[in-house]
Parts: C-alpha cells; structure tokens; sequence
C-alpha cells in the first residue's frame, strides 16, 4: 500500500467512517426491518411509476382515504425521497434476466439495494458529522473517534441502522443543521447557515415535529453566546442575521410539507393526526371523540422516562451516563458543550411533552 494512501486512510475520521459503513454493511440482512419503511418505499415507488401509494388489500390496517378517494400513506415524504435514487437502481436490476429465477424471493433485489445502499450511506455521513460536530466543539480527535463509535454502536442507532426507519436519518439532519450553524457562529459565513438550515428543512419534510430540531438549533446558537457573555447589543444584531437568513429556508420547506398534504388530503392546515382520526372515527365511531389524544398527560410524559419496556435510560443508557457527567462536571465545561447540553435536555423533554 503507497505510503500517501496509508497515512491519507490511517485519518480518524476516515477510519471512523469506514468503521461506520462496516458496521453497516455487517448488521443488514436485505430486509427494511419495519412496515413504516416498507409503506413509505411504496410511496417512493409511486412517485415514478404507476403503482398506487397503498394497495387496496392493506386498508383499513394501513392507508387513509385522500383525494379523489384515493389511498395514501400518512407518512412525511422526507424517507421516501432519501430512498429514491436508490429504488431507481433497484428496480432496474430487478429486471435484469440475470434475476428472473430469483424474483418473488423475500427480500426482493429492490429491497436489498435500498436497504444496503441507504444505511451505509446514513452510517458514513453520521460518523463523520459526529466527528466534525465533537471537534468544533475542542474535543481532541481520539475523544471524537471515541464520541463517534458510542453514537454508532452504543446507542439505537445501531438498531436502526439494521431496521431502518426514519431515526437515523433525522438524526444525521439534526447533526448537520448543528454542526452547520454552530459553524456559522464561528466565522460568520451566511453560506455555511444556509446549509445547516436546509438540513433542518428536510427534517420538516420527514416527519413535521422535527421542528422541534430546528428549534433546539436556534436555542443552541443562543445559548453559545449567552454563556460566552456575548454583549446585547451583539446578540441582538446576530440574532436578527440568523432569522433572517434561516426563515426563508424554513419557510420554504414547510411550505413544500403543506403542499405535500394538500396534494393527498385536500388540506394545508391539518396534520396527518386529524385525518387518521377522521377516518378511524368513521370505521368506529365508538372511539373517544378526542381520539388519538385520550391518554393522560401524566401517563405519557412519564411512560419513556419510567415505564420499563419504553425508558430511553434502558434503550439508550448513555442518556444516565451524560446527566451524571454532567452534574459533577459542569462547572468545567466550555460554553459550547453547556450549550449543547442545555439545548439536547430542552430538546427531550419537547419531544415526550408532544409524543
């Protein structure tokens, strides 16, 4: 092996990525693992070609009625438009002769080019985003490789990794949006935000509540320059350069999600929640009128936090080992990793208030 390529491979964040992509290859078996990612790679399919977004035969377990009567999934478009290069050459290799004896196995060749594609492409980008994000942050590059492997094998997303349903690449989105307009902070690029921002958009067009994402960055970048004691009159002016520059993008995106909902259900205003209850009350009309949202406040906040088969300290146990790091080491962090705690923490909590 040349000596250039060797130390040129022999990089960190090279061997972290090539680590992730191995990972990745290993733990596939060809299967999308979950029916939400089977239905939203129907929906994929369905953008250019012929075949409806739900078959008839799924409904009423899957699939509401939209426009026109038509069925549609209630799944953001965000998955399906990640796995479309990918199902354009799975298809095309599905039909090649040299696979007519194996059509109608399961996973189908389709499967497996999506499935194998996609979750290495996730696995790479995330550890050198990890990588990238924990370097900014003045960690040393064996302490980011090291923060890069907990994320790929200690955590669920390794678990997602081999079944493949949005998380990972919410994650990867949320990651860059960070990474992105923290760097922003740094040298004041507008052109670096703009990137950050539209990571954070595409969040919006996978699942609508990532907003919450892009919220926690904005809190992120708040926070760096409270904690550094950044003057008013400075906040303000960056603050103001910030929303100026990230609404636009945000907007834009949302707007696409809206049109996205109009196109199926006939609507701009409503969530998928309101016509999967509409349609549900109208299969059972027995249901509580306030269906889906009839669970007790208290009962749902605390079921990821206590209740035994959903904690995220059992799923993700390095969540306990981050809350203690950081009570006993508080005092000597840099202003970014307060300001990253704070905004992870708020962030959390956001998400089980809604879910």
């Amino acid at each position: 092996m040349p000596t250039g390529f060797r130390s040129w491979l022999w990089e960190p964040r090279r061997l972290l990525c090539l680590a992730a992509c191995l990972a990745a290859w290993v733990v596939q078996s060809g299967e999308l693992g979950s029916s939400d990612t089977m239905h939203r790679l129907q929906a994929t399919h369905s953008f250019w070609t012929s075949e409806p977004a739900v078959f008839p035969n799924e409904y009423p377990e899957f699939g509401v009625h939209g426009r026109n009567g038509r069925l549609y999934g209630w799944f953001g478009m965000g998955q399906s438009l990640l796995m479309w290069p990918a199902d354009l050459v799975g298809t095309w290799l599905e039909r090649l002769p040299m696979f007519d004896d194996y059509n109608g196995n399961d996973p189908s060749v389709r499967n497996i080019v999506v499935s194998y594609s996609t979750n290495l492409l996730l696995s790479g980008l995330t550890a050198l985003l990890a990588f990238r994000f924990l370097r900014q942050l003045r960690f040393t590059a064996q302490q980011a490789t090291a923060g890069g492997l907990a994320l790929l094998f200690c955590t669920t997303h390794l678990h997602y990794t081999q079944n493949m349903m949005e998380n990972n690449y919410i994650m990867l989105l949320t990651l860059t949006g960070l990474c992105f307009e923290y760097h922003w902070l740094r040298t004041g690029s507008r052109r670096w935000l703009l990137v950050g921002a539209g990571a954070f958009g595409l969040n919006l067009l996978t699942r609508l509540t990532a907003g919450m994402d892009l919220i926690a960055g904005g809190v992120f970048v708040l926070f760096v320059c409270w904690y550094e004691r950044v003057p008013i009159r400075d906040l303000a002016t960056r603050l103001m350069s910030y929303a100026k520059t990230v609404a636009p993008v945000y907007a834009g995106f949302f707007l696409i999600d809206r049109a996205y909902q109009y196109y199926r259900f006939g609507s701009f205003l409503h969530t998928y929640v309101w016509v999967v209850a509409r349609e549900y009350h109208k299969l059972n009309p027995a249901l509580p009128p306030n269906y889906p949202w009839e669970t007790p406040f208290h009962v749902g906040f605390l079921g990821p936090l206590l209740t035994p088969e959903k904690s995220i300290f059992l799923f993700d146990p390095l969540i306990m080992l981050t809350l203690v790091v950081s009570v006993v080491g508080w005092r000597n962090f840099t202003p970014e990793i307060k300001a990253y705690l704070v905004a992870s923490l708020l962030l959390v909590l956001a998400y089980i208030s809604f879910y």
